[in-house]
């Protein structure tokens, strides 16, 4: 089995009203990466990954592009020790 890593990501620009977070869920799922995503009231968008390295790896890129209409001006990433994410939600 891979190992399991974790990415503690911060998207910022424009980033909510813009399908940002269903399309990161759709992705993460699409790429079997666990975890959650969810708007912050500074206007970021705040998610974490959890699975295989190159699965989190890819999805910390797909961050950098976002949906169609989102306009990402930086990304944040912290990486953290695994803690058993199972699935991928969108938080409120």
């Amino acid at each position: 089995m891979a190992a399991r890593t974790r990415a503690h990501v911060f998207v910022s620009g424009t980033v909510q009203g813009v399908y940002y977070r269903a399309s990161t869920r759709d992705a993460a799922r699409e790429a079997g990466v666990a975890g959650w995503v969810k708007n912050l009231a500074d206007g970021r968008v705040e998610a974490v990954f959890e699975g295989p390295e190159d699965a989190v790896e890819s999805m910390v890129e797909w961050c950098h592009e976002g949906s169609p209409a989102a306009e990402v001006e930086d990304v944040e990433v912290e990486d953290e020790s695994p803690q058993g994410e199972d699935g991928f939600e969108i938080r409120y």
